[in-house]
């Protein structure tokens, strides 16, 4: 029995899913600026409510009605307003960093 991923949509799901699934609320945002989006900074790292954290990795695309396109979301990724796109930090990704310090 093979186990779907419950961050990742099936990719015959409608285009018409509701863009709150997929968008992180009351965040706090950490680290650095690393570059701004609309006027506002985009900060290398999020941490969500329950103390997760989340690296910045790139700006989430749009549909041509402008909505995001929340299909190309890869994984553990997931859309902090304006349209910024942060991956779950996982075990490897911290000791990956840790390697490269």
């Amino acid at each position: 029995m093979k186990i779907k991923n419950g961050f990742k949509p099936n990719p015959k799901t409608s285009r018409r899913l509701p863009t709150e699934y997929f968008i992180l609320a009351d965040v706090a945002f950490e680290g650095v600026v690393i570059g701004y989006l609309a006027g506002r900074p985009i900060r290398e790292a999020v941490r969500d409510g329950s103390g997760l954290c989340y690296r910045f990795v790139g700006v989430a695309p749009r549909l041509p009605s402008g909505g995001f396109d929340v299909l190309s979301l890869r994984s553990g990724e997931w859309i902090v307003e304006p349209g910024l796109v942060y991956a779950a930090e996982t075990a490897a990704a911290k000791k990956e960093a840790n390697r490269a310090a």
